[in-house]
C-alpha cells in the first residue's frame, strides 16, 4: 500500500502535501498538509521492531488524554485521527502499522537546550503533566515496551553483546567498554530499590527529552507529545531522562564532545521538575533524584553501546560508527554529571 492511500484514509483527499521530520530515532514521521482545508497532521509509521503491539499505544494515549482533559489540564493536548473506518491505525501492505495525529500550528521542538530557561521551562512542563496524570488512583496503563525499564537486564544484554557480537566492533569500541565496564555497579542501588518496593509507582512518560515538548516562538510550552513510553514505574526515572536530555551542550550524535555537561541547566532542571511534584514525591524519590541523573545517562549509554555491538538494529543510524559516538558522547556527559556531584570518574 502507498502512501498516499494512508493518507487518503485518514484524510479523504489526495490533494495534500507530506514533508519528512528526520530528527526521530524509532519511528517515521511526516507532516501532511491537507491543501483542501489547509489543515496540517502527524503522519507516522510505528515501528514495529519495537512496538511490537502498536494497538496499545492507542489505547494508553486515549486513557492519558482522558485523565488531562478531566483533571484540568490547561496546555494543549494532541489528539489521534480516526480514519475514514473509525480505526486508529492503518496497516499496510507490509503489516506496518500508520497513526495519524493533530497537529499544532506555530510549534517547534528543540533537539538541544537553547537556554537555562528554557530548560527550566521545559522540566515544568513535565512536572505539571506527571502531577496531573497522578492525581487521583493510580489507573491501569498497558506495557508497550517489555522490559524498558528492567536495568538487570539492560546490563546483561551488555555482557551478552560482548559474548556474541562480532571482534571488529570489540576493538573499535575498546576504549568505551573499558570505561562502561568501571561503572558497572551503578544501577545496582536502582535495582534493588524497585525490587524491594521502595519507590511508589506512578504513571510517567519515560520519555521526557526536550524534543517531546513543543514550545511556541517565544519558548513558552504548548504540549508534550510522543505518549508511545507512557508506563507505570518510578517518576525518578523521568527526571534522570530530563538530566540526560537537557544538560547536554551538544547533540548525542557528536562522539567528539568535551565537557558537555551544563551545571546551571542541572539546577533549572531539579527546580522545574520539583515546582509541581516536590508535595507528592516521597523522601526516597526527592533523596534520589542526583543518583537517578546518573543511572539514566549510563543506562542511555549502555543501550547505545549495546545496539552498536549488536549491529545497530534497534535505533536508526546514519554511518556505521552512529551509536559509537552517540556511547562517547553519553560518557562524557556522565563524566561531567560525576564531576559536578564530586563523585568518581
Amino acid at each position: 500500500m502507498e502512501i498516499d492511500h494512508i493518507v487518503y484514509k485518514f484524510i479523504n483527499t489526495e490533494n495534500y502535501t507530506i514533508t519528512p521530520v528526520t530528527n526521530g530515532l524509532i519511528n517515521t514521521t511526516y507532516i501532511v498538509e491537507n491543501r483542501d482545508s489547509d489543515q496540517k497532521f502527524i503522519l507516522q509509521k510505528i515501528n514495529n521492531q519495537v512496538f511490537k503491539d502498536a494497538n496499545t499505544i492507542i489505547i494508553n494515549h486515549l486513557q492519558i488524554n482522558c485523565l488531562l482533559q478531566s483533571n484540568g489540564y490547561q496546555l494543549d493536548i494532541i489528539h489521534p485521527i480516526s480514519s475514514s473506518t473509525q480505526e486508529f491505525l492503518i496497516h499496510d501492505e507490509n503489516e506496518q502499522s500508520w497513526r495519524m495525529q493533530s497537529y499544532i500550528e506555530n510549534s517547534f521542538t528543540f533537539i538541544t537546550v537553547p537556554s537555562v530557561q528554557t530548560a527550566f521551562e521545559a522540566a515544568k512542563t513535565f512536572s505539571y503533566f506527571l502531577n496531573i496524570i497522578n492525581t487521583g488512583d493510580l489507573i491501569e496503563i498497558k506495557e508497550t515496551l517489555s522490559n524498558f525499564l528492567n536495568f538487570e537486564k539492560r546490563v546483561a544484554d551488555y555482557k551478552n553483546s560482548l559474548k556474541n557480537t562480532d571482534p571488529q566492533l570489540i576493538e573499535n569500541a575498546k576504549k568505551e567498554i573499558e570505561i562502561t565496564d568501571q561503572f558497572l555497579s551503578l544501577p545496582d542501588k536502582w535495582i534493588e530499590m524497585v525490587k524491594t518496593n521502595q519507590l511508589p509507582k506512578r504513571i510517567i512518560h519515560a520519555d521526557t527529552k526536550i524534543s517531546n515538548i513543543l514550545f511556541d516562538e517565544d519558548h513558552h510550552a504548548l504540549a508534550v507529545i510522543d505518549l508511545d513510553t507512557v508506563m507505570i514505574s518510578t517518576i525518578l526515572y523521568d527526571f534522570g531522562t530530563m538530566i540526560q536530555s537537557y544538560t547536554n551542550t551538544t547533540n548525542e550524535d557528536d562522539g567528539s564532545a568535551e565537557n558537555n555537561f551544563n551545571p546551571e541547566i542541572y539546577e533549572a532542571v531539579k527546580e522545574g521538575f520539583l515546582f509541581h511534584l516536590k508535595e507528592k514525591l516521597t523522601p526516597e524519590e526527592s533523596e534520589n533524584l542526583d543518583y537517578a541523573a546518573q543511572v539514566a545517562i549510563y543506562i542511555q549509554e549502555i543501550r547505545f553501546l549495546t545496539d552498536y555491538l549488536n549491529g545497530s538494529t534497534y535505533y536508526s543510524t546514519k554511518y556505521p560508527e552512529h551509536n559509537l559516538d552517540r556511547t562517547r558522547n553519553q560518557l562524557e556527559l556522565l563524566k561531567g554529571l560525576n564531576e559536578y556531584l564530586g563523585l568518581r570518574v
